[in-house]
């Protein structure tokens, strides 16, 4: 890094000797800034560094033992999964983890001051990557959270997985900026590292906390969480949690609409009043605020003797109507009131 950074501010002094010196200068230390800004926070280290972590540590143990599980390592497998192939052949208890039934508890003897960081760091983060594979990422999570990027022996696992675990959980702030951490060194990780890690804070960037969407995780989390058996008080709280975002989605939408409609009825009264035209009719019961003169236009229906009256058979096909809709009693007051009718001794 330094010889890139000389490098740069070479480049910078020559600039500066040509004509134009303040664009020179500013030239240069924009250049020595995007230098800066390039180098990443951590590195992974080498697969031979990495062996001879682990011939160091094997050498605590007897001789025959080291020899035995030295010939478990892969050159051609993961540099994880070859290191734990070496350990569970040293140690009986990392043999004893299975990670399709071991939780938390059964990695307890990883805390105890008999264990060197060495062994208990890369078991703790092989037994988090396998808990993450089986969805158990609030079983996982905790596992990485005490693993430091800088002495992991796989810092883009650890990384990669610890960022998954916090877009499961929708912990948006961590989850970005452990996938930040992850993308310095983007050219060097895995390739699926690189493209699901893209993809993962794309997503978590542009969730909003209590929106529907935000609110369907949750509930997807819950299923999850059942689905494994965990119906527990973290489980409850949620649920909990779930049901109060919902209640507040709803009232707020409640509200919205009885905005709108308040909207609406003003808007309608304002136009029926100053133009004299017609209205949405009110939703309620009141006294209205228009300020129209009240006149209502006259229509000329005529006076003559036969208003009213229906030919046969436009009556009886009302009375069918009728009949067909409503109690039969209406059947006999219609009749009754048209036969006043033809009689002249309705009032009209």
């Amino acid at each position: 890094m330094l010889q890139r950074l000389l490098t740069v501010i070479c480049a910078g002094l020559v600039c500066a000797s040509l004509p134009g010196p303040a664009a020179a200068t500013n030239l240069a230390a924009t250049a020595i800034d995007d230098e800066l800004a390039r180098q990443p926070s951590w590195s992974p280290p080498s697969r031979e560094t990495l062996r001879e972590r682990t011939t160091a540590w094997l050498a605590t143990f007897s001789g025959g033992a080291a020899a035995a599980a030295a010939e478990a390592w892969n050159d051609s497998s993961e540099p994880l999964d070859a290191l734990v192939a070496v350990i569970r052949r040293a140690d009986p208890r990392a043999a004893a983890i299975d990670a399709a039934t071991a939780g938390p508890a059964a990695a307890a003897w990883l805390d105890g001051s008999d264990i060197e960081p060495f062994e208990r760091d890369a078991i703790r983060l092989w037994l988090a990557r396998e808990l993450v594979r089986r969805t158990r990422f609030d079983e996982a999570l905790p596992l990485l959270a005490g693993l430091d990027v800088a002495t992991s022996v796989d810092p883009a696992t650890l990384l990669f997985h610890r960022a998954a675990c916090q877009h499961w959980l929708l912990d948006a702030e961590a989850a970005v900026a452990s996938l930040d951490l992850l993308l310095e060194r983007a050219g060097e990780i895995p390739v699926r590292y690189e493209r699901v890690a893209r993809l993962l804070r794309a997503d978590i960037a542009g969730l909003d906390e209590g929106s529907l969407d935000h609110i369907s995780r949750r509930m997807r989390d819950i299923t999850r969480r059942l689905d494994l058996g965990r119906a527990g008080p973290t489980t409850r709280q949620v649920q909990e949690g779930v049901v109060a975002s919902l209640d507040r989605l709803i009232k707020e939408l409640e509200d919205q609409q009885q905005q709108g409609a308040a909207g609406s009825a003003g808007a309608g009264g304002g136009a029926a009043g100053g133009q004299g035209g017609a209205a949405t009719p009110m939703d309620d019961s009141r006294i209205a605020g228009g300020q129209g003169k009240g006149e209502v236009q006259a229509r000329d229906v005529g006076d003559g003797d036969g208003w009213g009256n229906l030919p046969p058979h436009a009556r009886e096909a009302a009375i069918q109507q009728i009949s067909r809709e409503f109690p039969p009693h209406y059947r006999e007051a219609i009749e009754l009131y048209f036969k006043r009718l033809a009689a002249g001794s309705e009032d009209r």
